[in-house]
């Protein structure tokens, strides 16, 4: 499976943005994906992740209440929809998919993953 992310950019703190991530085939409910983000000299934190089979969708303490993960399997598609976004979300934005179904306390870890696509940067400024 390849993943493709677009949809960064530089926002004013307060704003709001959507990335997605294309996937080069069509993935089965049974897929876990995963929104990760790398900001310079952090190591990779998830974000995001929707677990395969039963949905259960988990979210990073520092974005809840903000940011949504969101799919449309008709059209191979996941979305990060983020809103208030604020200068520490600053980071490189990576989606990940797995067609496993890692346990609960491992769905926000990036080892969990199997496929990654390229990173779309984010800039938020004050």
């Amino acid at each position: 499976v390849q993943l493709q992310a677009s949809g960064g950019g530089s926002v004013q703190a307060g704003d709001s943005l959507r990335l997605s991530c294309a996937a080069s085939r069509r993935m089965s409910g049974s897929y876990s994906m995963g929104w990760f983000r790398q900001a310079p000299g952090k190591e990779r934190e998830g974000v995001a992740a929707r677990r395969g089979g039963d949905n259960k969708i988990v979210y990073a303490d520092s974005v809840k209440g903000r940011f949504a993960i969101s799919r449309d399997n008709a059209k191979n598609m996941v979305y990060l929809q983020m809103n208030a976004l604020k200068p520490e979300d600053t980071a490189l934005y990576y989606c990940a998919t797995t067609s496993g179904n890692p346990i609960y306390s491992n769905i926000l870890r990036p080892n969990a993953y199997t496929y990654w696509g390229q990173g779309t940067l984010v800039t938020v400024s004050s």
